[in-house]
């Protein structure tokens, strides 16, 4: 399995209600008829924006899960939130990948 790898800022958050640790995973299985799963949570430092939620789901082929998670984000606000905007995208081949070995692919590369 692969790793994308969502990572929400608080600060940009309009609602940063913990429930979405639960929900995302939640909503990305039913859109993708479980093609791409849970893979957990947990929080990270990242220089400069202090602590971060890092949400980890799996998938066969990162490249092309990464889309349907951010066709999701684009359908509407979950818990109030507009993650299209909000939320960053990793991924690697890596299963379970910390950050460091993830590329950000949402939005745009550097």
């Amino acid at each position: 399995m692969e790793t994308v790898l969502v990572l929400l800022d608080p600060g940009k958050l309009n609602n940063p209600d913990l429930d979405l640790r639960y929900r995302i995973p939640d909503l990305v299985e039913q859109a993708t008829g479980e093609a791409v799963k849970d893979g957990g949570y947990d929080y990270i430092d990242q220089e400069g924006a202090g602590p971060l939620m890092a949400i980890w789901l799996e998938a066969e082929d990162a490249g092309t899960a990464w889309k349907a998670v951010l066709d999701l984000f684009r359908k509407g606000p979950i818990l109030d939130n507009d993650l299209a905007r909000s939320a960053e995208i990793y991924i690697s081949r890596e299963e379970y990948a910390p950050l460091e070995k993830c590329r950000r692919v949402h939005p745009g590369e550097d």
